[in-house]
């Protein structure tokens, strides 16, 4: 039966996947509702822009007037919360927007939710979903073995994911004291098409290619579980549709990598694909830099639940998932050049004076 989705940061990495597949593979409607920062581009959601499933509002979801408008005209069926800030690196320069974004933001749309809810007449109000999108950082850091599950202990160390951990923290809140039938996800790191450029896989991208310096932080040896886009956006359905309300679902991507190897895997791929470049060997352009403030040293996620209980698996391996990104940016230069030039050009960010 074909629902109404309600997508919040549909515009963004992560929600633009969603609703592209929500668009191509399912006869499911979707909202799109985006503030478009700097992060949101609706260049991302122009593949599925002329389908008549698809709508878009630009709203702020810390406005309850707004949102309240929204919820009464589209009548939504399941909510997807993905409206986030979401880069660390930022959150230490300037940590006041997360905190309004994801803290402010999620309490704002769990009470526009909760009333609407509430009002909801039978068969809607049983299969109502409200699916809070969240992180793995909010586990805070492992060591060289273990893995981040549904029963880890929230350790978050940065103001990104302190402002994350409240939110979901307010989601299973709004559960457990009114019962609103939510669903919560933490995710390992995602990389793939339409990634914003001042993310890792993509700056190095971009960067090699322009000749520039890629900046590894520290040693390179910080290691991150990658989990390809569009195998996030199947999880993600899957969990909203399949899900028990009130439980929490971890997604990974079973592809554990330092840092420094994904730099050098991304070189390795540019040296293969793009032979023109301005420089031969991409790897000669790595740069160490001065580390991270308070950089976690491991993250890695133990998908099992996700796989055994809603039979989710990811379909690309890292290396494949790669390919397929570094194949993009090379086919979609007029997307990110047009970022490049004005509303971020590469520079460092979180760096402490």
């Amino acid at each position: 039966m074909a629902k109404r989705f309600l997508v919040t940061g549909g515009a963004g990495f992560i929600g633009s996947a969603l609703v592209r597949h929500l668009i191509r593979a399912t006869d499911h409607r979707a909202l799109v509702v985006d503030k478009l920062t700097y992060a949101g581009n609706l260049q991302s959601l122009a593949p599925v822009a002329g389908d008549p499933r698809y709508s878009f509002v630009r709203a702020d979801i810390s406005d309850a007037v707004k949102m309240t408008e929204i919820f009464q005209r589209f009548r939504p069926d399941v909510v997807m919360h993905l409206a986030a800030e979401s880069h660390v690196d930022r959150s230490i320069d300037g940590p006041a927007a997360f905190i309004q974004t994801n803290v402010i933001g999620t309490y704002t749309l769990l009470e526009v939710a909760l009333s609407y809810w509430r009002a909801l007449a039978e068969p809607g109000r049983p299969h109502f979903r409200f699916h809070h999108v969240s992180t793995d950082e909010v586990f805070g850091s492992l060591a060289a073995d273990g893995y981040f599950n549904e029963t880890t202990a929230y350790d978050p160390r940065s103001p990104y994911s302190a402002s994350k951990a409240a939110s979901d923290h307010l989601v299973r809140a709004w559960h457990n004291t009114y019962g609103l039938p939510v669903l919560v996800t933490n995710a390992s790191n995602n990389y793939g098409p339409y990634h914003f450029p001042e993310k890792l896989i993509p700056l190095t991208i971009i960067n090699a290619l322009e000749g520039a310096k890629l900046p590894v932080y520290g040693d390179g040896s910080n290691v991150r579980d990658w989990l390809y886009v569009e195998d996030h956006a199947r999880a993600l359905l899957t969990v909203a549709q399949s899900g028990r309300p009130g439980e929490t679902y971890c997604i990974g991507g079973r592809s554990e990598m330092t840092n420094l190897n994904v730099v050098k895997a991304v070189c390795a791929l540019l040296d293969e694909l793009a032979p023109s470049s301005v420089v031969r060997r991409h790897d000669s352009l790595i740069e160490f830099v001065a580390d991270r403030p308070g950089h976690d040293l491991r993250y890695a996620i133990d998908p099992t639940r996700l796989a055994t209980e809603l039979e989710w698996q990811p379909r690309e391996t890292f290396d494949s998932g790669l390919r397929k990104t570094v194949e993009w940016y090379l086919a979609n230069r007029t997307w990110w050049e047009s970022i490049r030039s004005g509303i971020y050009r590469g520079e460092r960010l979180g760096v402490l004076a």
